[in-house]
């Protein structure tokens, strides 16, 4: 691909940055090796915004330059690319490659389409648990693709059966659509599993303040917020923005006939669905079951995904076969990397507790405001940028917001992460945004609007959220 102007103008503003900041920094306001990381940073995040290098490429520049300027050993850079967190996420993907395989999620979306009801407004409610709950574990981009046919699908049974026309087959439409887009991201909140920016604050958390932050006490804190986004995601689609003036009943023949289609679970679905949920279960009360033993949701993880390669398949191979792992997102693992590498930097340089000193001005505004602040400010820049990028910009800082302003800097790090997966204005800010507006039924002006309101319920939810129910958790 040709470069574009935006992909020039980064790939010199990157190493333009480096300099500046490298040289206009005195060596007695900061030292060298943490001007070199702060460099760094600011190359590596413009080129990441900026696309002048595809992302994952980018996420290699700090193993080039953080050792042979002097920010950072080879051995301190390169261990952040294989830091626990990657391997927890590359099992999960695993899990997720079998899922979608041997078409597990199919058949759990259908089966909770059949739970919840065929009346217009329960076939959205329906649409969006069965997204929310993939999202959990799998890529939002992939669960939005696993589900944007079943929508589609549901969409012109009603068409077709004439239970909804005119504008209430319109409103009906663009809700469900757009309850697969934000379903899709607002899933992904409840597990470290489900976005890679609660993996980045976990990891970062571990890498900056020496505190693990365990699979369950995310999904306490995260699960909670996921629900109450959900909640007010299905009143705002059907009841406000679009809608239906004649909620009649779908026939259940649609769901009964794709069931049908799919046939008797097969060997190899059940295998996959119970190691799902032994990795699950062991994810959320490993505490319970081993006690002190040293098993981590790394471990368990990969035992989950090694697992699958073990048994084998009728088909004559194994349920998972090492040509499946070409579709593990090795770029976004890189990505994450990149981000842990210069998180190391921080911390290897005390970095992030000379940008808390810097930042002492802010001392005058609370805690509360500041939260409001960041989460309304990474809500704008996602919406442009990779929530992977963001979360890998921002939450190094917040330590040092943190630390300005004499709070526990855990709320600003997880507002943070929450806020970077939650992008819901426009095609381009995610792929299940993009995904659903490629289907030719929604606008921009559909998504602008709904996105904008759904940002600003965002907002609300994960500033109440970090502030008073975070500590709890943590705590507990």
């Amino acid at each position: 691909m040709a470069y574009q102007k935006v992909n020039m103008t980064g790939l010199i503003l990157g190493p333009t940055l480096f300099l500046l900041i490298f040289l206009l920094i005195p060596d007695d306001e900061l030292a060298y090796a943490a001007r070199v990381v702060l460099g760094i940073t600011a190359w590596t995040a413009t080129w990441w915004v900026t696309e002048a290098l595809p992302i994952p490429a980018t996420s290699l520049l700090p193993i080039i330059l953080l050792p042979t300027l002097g920010g950072l050993s080879m051995e301190e850079t390169t261990r952040s690319y294989g830091d626990p967190i990657v391997f927890m996420y590359m099992g999960g993907f695993m899990i997720a490659i079998a899922i979608e395989k041997w078409n597990l999620h199919r058949r759990m979306a259908l089966h909770i389409l059949k739970i919840i009801g065929t009346r217009s407004d329960r076939i959205v409610l329906g649409v969006m648990v069965a997204t929310a709950f993939l999202s959990m574990w799998i890529s939002n981009a992939a669960t939005a693709l696993m589900m944007l046919p079943v929508a589609l699908a549901v969409i012109k049974e009603v068409k077709a059966n004439h239970i909804l026309t005119g504008d209430s087959l319109d409103r009906f439409s663009k809700s469900i659509l757009l309850s697969v887009a934000y379903s899709a991201s607002i899933g992904g909140l409840a597990t470290l599993v489900g976005s890679v920016p609660n993996a980045v604050f976990a990891a970062m958390s571990k890498k900056l303040l020496d505190r693990d932050i365990m699979f369950i006490e995310w999904f306490l804190f995260g699960f909670p917020v996921a629900i109450v986004l959900l909640f007010l995601l299905y009143l705002y689609l059907t009841k406000i923005q679009f809608k239906v003036g004649h909620a009649g009943d779908m026939s259940a023949s649609f769901i009964r006939k794709s069931l049908e289609d799919l046939g008797k679970m097969k060997q190899e679905e059940k295998w996959v669905l119970s190691i799902f949920i032994m990795t699950a279960f062991l994810w959320i009360f490993k505490g319970i079951l081993f006690g002190g033993l040293a098993i981590s949701d790394t471990s368990i993880a990969i035992m989950g995904a090694s697992l699958l390669f073990l048994i084998p398949a009728t088909n004559g191979e194994r349920i998972l076969e090492w040509k499946d792992t070409k579709q593990l997102p090795w770029g976004l693992l890189l990505l994450f990397g990149g981000g842990l590498a210069l998180a190391t930097g921080f911390a290897e340089t005390n970095l992030t507790g000379w940008i808390g000193e810097n930042l002492q001005h802010l001392q005058g505004l609370s805690y509360l405001t500041l939260l409001i602040i960041l989460t309304a400010a990474i809500l704008l820049m996602t919406e442009m940028m990779s929530n992977t990028a963001v979360a890998n910009m921002i939450i190094p800082i917040t330590v040092g917001l943190g630390l300005a302003i004499g709070v526990e800097p855990y709320g600003l790090m997880a507002a943070a992460a929450l806020a970077s997966s939650c992008a819901f204005m426009l095609p381009i800010s995610t792929p299940p945004n993009a995904a659903v507006f490629g289907a030719d039924v929604l606008n921009i002006s559909d998504m602008v609007k709904a996105g904008f309101w759904l940002n600003l319920i965002s907002i609300v939810a994960i500033v109440l959220a970090v502030y008073f129910w975070l500590p709890v958790v943590l705590n507990s």
